[in-house]
């Protein structure tokens, strides 16, 4: 994705309106990305810090993070020296994808102290650091690289902070020398130009780099003009998300044809590309324990199910037995001691010939009793298979819809599933605290969403928040929706007479949060809570009901993210 240098110079810009703001609340929500909350402008600004491997970055963020119980040495250390410092300068090193929050605070003695946080953003080797600048040392660094991992540029507390390696590419901001000119001299083909733009100068994407080339191409009697726009526009951005063989997001204002839609601001722009593709990522790596139980869990059911609708049709012998059974008694004073076979007239089948195995160390009698033996034991095992296969289905059932709750969670959902994977005995039960006491698991509260007319709607994330709301917390007369057949959320209308737009909103909401999000058209059905009931022994999130409507809705995000506001 093109946070390149272009971009990073254009947030840089955007962050401006931090300066001169005082640092509050500092959080690490997760392992590598810090909330710094800056006060400025009589406003709190969230200002996100990632140093993820696939998603660094550095915005305004609006999207809700959970503070973890136990802060990391880092976050400690970003309080220690951070909190209650001003915000002095944003600035950009070059056009590298580096930006410097530069702070000054006091020390315990009451002097100045200069600091300074940096973000870069480069991949796998992202990094936020902590440096002292009045020593060049390092604080402290989000990510510890020891000597062994990098040699040449160590990045340890109390080791000698060194920048990036410099680039040997021209700093299109900086550069006099036109050199830009001589390229579309040499390179007149849009793409080889793009190419080689991307190669001469620092920080410019392959997308951006095409971009500049068709500007250029586009003012080809003033390129200089087309040059200065597309810089300008770094500092008066259309944050844009565009489509190409990939979407992706830029600060250029694109033709309208490829522009899938636009933000006010850059941080707005960010927070809906990373939304899903963070949130989705965090889930897999905080939840990959639980994710593998469920996984191997479902294909041990699965073998198993399948081994048990195999013996459950090799059980059509059974009838195949009996007849030979019977066939032998009525034939027995044909049958002599030590035969190995025989061939039978069955009068089930117009006297068609049949033939019988027979033991030679068994009587005539003992053969057939043999048969009927057989016969008995695959009766007793067909209703013993349907029962084990209804309930190896039920446990596959259970399981799939886990894996979907886990697949549309957020990472502040992961708890109670974990607590009802121990519940259920997939996962090893809670230790016990020094007194002997297990300590309660505490159940978070669903997610609360209003309709157009503000009547109050409440979506389940997991069956244990399921259970809770719609058999303990809802009325009787207020209104319960689930999709139809489907795994997915208990949704919950706060009103015994909704208004029609009311329940396709609500209808929408649990269509979204359900196996089928991505479908054109789902069955969301609604009934009255009173008319819900679980049956005894069910699996938690599980319930029946009667008396039901269906409403057929096509999911969006758009309505939902308008119904959370």
């Amino acid at each position: 994705m093109p946070f390149d240098g272009l971009f990073t110079h254009a947030m840089v810009h955007e962050l401006q309106k931090l300066v001169s703001g005082r640092v509050g609340r500092i959080s690490q929500p997760f392992p590598n990305e810090v909330i710094v909350t800056v006060r400025a402008q009589r406003h709190n600004f969230p200002l996100l810090l990632s140093a993820h491997p696939n998603y660094a970055r550095i915005q305004i963020s609006d999207m809700p993070y959970k503070n973890p119980p136990v802060p990391t040495n880092f976050t400690m250390a970003l309080r220690k020296y951070l909190e209650g410092a001003k915000l002095t300068k944003v600035e950009q090193l070059e056009n590298d994808r580096v930006v410097y929050l530069s702070f000054e605070t006091r020390n315990e003695l009451g002097d100045r102290l200069p600091l300074v946080l940096s973000i870069e953003i480069m991949g796998r080797y992202s990094n936020v650091i902590l440096i002292d600048p009045s020593r060049n040392l390092i604080i402290d660094t989000i990510k510890h690289i020891g000597p062994d991992q990098n040699r040449f540029r160590t990045l340890l507390p109390n080791a000698t902070y060194n920048r990036p390696p410099k680039q040997e590419r021209l700093d299109p901001f900086t550069d006099d020398t036109e050199y830009y000119l001589n390229l579309i001299k040499d390179y007149p083909n849009q793409e080889v130009l793009a190419g080689q733009l991307s190669k001469a100068y620092q920080g410019i994407a392959k997308e951006h780099a095409l971009y500049l080339a068709e500007q250029l191409h586009a003012y080809a009697k003033d390129p200089e003009f087309g040059w200065q726009n597309v810089l300008h526009q770094t500092t008066n951005p259309t944050p844009s998300l565009i489509d190409g063989k990939k979407t992706f997001f830029t600060c250029f204002a694109y033709s309208a044809e490829r522009t899938k839609k636009t933000f006010s601001t850059l941080s707005e722009l960010l927070d809906i590309f990373y939304r899903d593709k963070a949130t989705s990522d965090r889930v897999q790596q905080q939840g990959s324990q639980l994710i593998h139980v469920i996984k191997n869990n479902l294909q041990k059911n699965r073998k198993k199910l399948k081994k048990l609708k195999k013996e459950l049709s090799s059980t059509g012998k059974a009838d195949q037995y009996r007849v030979k059974g019977e066939l032998l008694t009525t034939y027995l004073f044909q049958i002599k001691r030590g035969m190995t076979s025989i061939e039978l007239p069955n009068y089930y089948e117009e006297d068609k010939l049949v033939k019988i195995s027979l033991s030679n160390q068994l009587s005539p009698s003992q053969n057939a009793q043999k048969y009927f033996k057989k016969y008995q034991k695959l009766k007793n095992a067909v209703s013993f298979l349907k029962q084990q296969i209804g309930l190896t289905q039920s446990e596959i059932n259970y399981l799939e819809e886990l894996q979907t709750q886990i697949e549309l969670a957020e990472p502040q959902d992961l708890p109670d599933i974990k607590i009802e994977l121990q519940q259920q005995g997939y996962l090893k039960a809670q230790k016990r605290t020094k007194h002997g006491k297990v300590r309660k698991d505490k159940i978070s509260q669903p997610a609360t969403y209003f309709s157009s007319d503000n009547t109050k709607i409440a979506v389940g994330k997991n069956n244990l928040q399921n259970d809770r709301l719609t058999l303990k917390t809802a009325h009787k007369n207020y209104i319960w929706l689930h999709a139809k057949n489907i795994p997915g959320s208990h949704v919950i209308i706060y009103s015994n007479d909704p208004s029609q737009q009311t329940l396709l909103e609500a209808a929408n909401l649990a269509a979204y949060f359900s196996k089928s999000r991505t479908s054109a058209t789902v069955p969301v059905d609604y009934v009255q809570v009173k008319k819900i009931r679980k049956p005894n022994g069910a699996r938690p999130g599980f319930v029946i009901y009667e008396g039901q409507k269906t409403l057929f809705v096509t999911p969006q995000r758009q309505l939902v993210d308008s119904l959370k506001k």
